[in-house]
């Protein structure tokens, strides 16, 4: 088996390993592809477990990468929202589990130390044994059994439980939402959205976008009111806009197109048939892996 196969293996893990840890499917890349090169100079050495080797070195560059990422994001401008995963609605070629990290539980994330997310994700989510996270975040695996304990309280209290919906229902409710959204008139909308919905909607400082969360059914589809009226009188009542439902992060949702290119990619958290959460990524830099042919 070349060395090339043998990593090739264990990329999608490696990759949602770093997505997992970063929230950036481009900085994932990164990882990886460091990842690659480090397999390759180690090529001469003798690795027993290859998937805990690699496991090991992507976790390192990802909690090193994380130190800057977080002083960043204290100077992020206005909501932050992970990098959107898409896959297109009847596509077979995304596992379900590669697109299993709901928006929730990434923002939940957010919140943990570098250690806890990492402890949290090796254990919980990529069973890993605590004696190979022990080895890979250079702590005991009592230290790891307790960072991935406090993660995990975390991560329950701030995680909303999850209502999976059928392909079906998600290019339903993602064409209902759109055209609701997209009338002057809020009353449509108001009938899709659960009383204590919340619009988060991150647009980096690079694009207009709501700086603070809006809280309720009310001022959500007032606030989509205003912005279509506003958009309409803009283009003078002609939209080039279109739209293409898609899974964004398991959730139901769309991209918005303007002459091919990606605006914007929204995410509905569907819960007991209402939507509890919209998610609305607009920061260019965010969407540039959605840049082409088809989304």
């Amino acid at each position: 088996m070349t060395l090339q196969t043998a990593f090739e293996q264990h990329r999608r893990f490696l990759t949602r390993l770093a997505y997992r840890m970063l929230g950036s499917v481009s900085d994932a890349e990164d990882i990886v592809q460091d990842a690659w090169l480090r397999w390759h100079e180690a090529s001469g050495d003798e690795i027993s477990n290859p998937r805990a080797y690699l496991a090991q070195v992507v976790t390192r560059l990802c909690l090193d990468q994380m130190k800057s990422a977080r002083s960043r994001r204290e100077f992020y401008v206005g909501t932050w929202l992970p990098e959107p995963l898409v896959e297109k609605l009847g596509s077979a070629e995304v596992a379900d589990d590669e697109l299993d990290a709901p928006i929730a539980l990434m923002l939940a994330l957010e919140r943990l130390s570098p250690l806890e997310r990492a402890a949290f994700l090796l254990h919980d989510i990529f069973d890993m044994d605590f004696t190979e996270i022990a080895a890979m975040l250079e702590r005991s695996e009592a230290a790891c059994r307790q960072l991935a304990k406090r993660a995990r309280d975390h991560v329950r209290l701030d995680t909303p439980p999850r209502n999976k919906v059928s392909r079906e229902e998600a290019a339903r409710f993602a064409e209902a939402f759109f055209k609701a959204s997209h009338q002057s008139d809020p009353t449509m909308l108001q009938r899709l959205l659960a009383q204590d919905v919340v619009l988060h909607s991150d647009g980096g400082g690079k694009v207009q976008a709501v700086f603070k969360l809006i809280f309720g059914a009310d001022k959500v589809a007032r606030f989509f009111a205003r912005l279509s009226h506003a958009l309409a009188l803009t283009r003078r009542n002609v939209s080039t806009t279109s739209y293409e439902p898609v899974l964004i992060n398991g959730l139901p949702g769309y991209v918005s197109l303007e002459n091919g290119q990606t605006l914007q990619a929204t995410a509905l958290d569907i819960r007991d048939g209402l939507i509890h959460a919209i998610y609305v990524v607009r920061n260019p830099d965010k969407l540039r892996h959605l840049q082409q042919p088809g989304l």
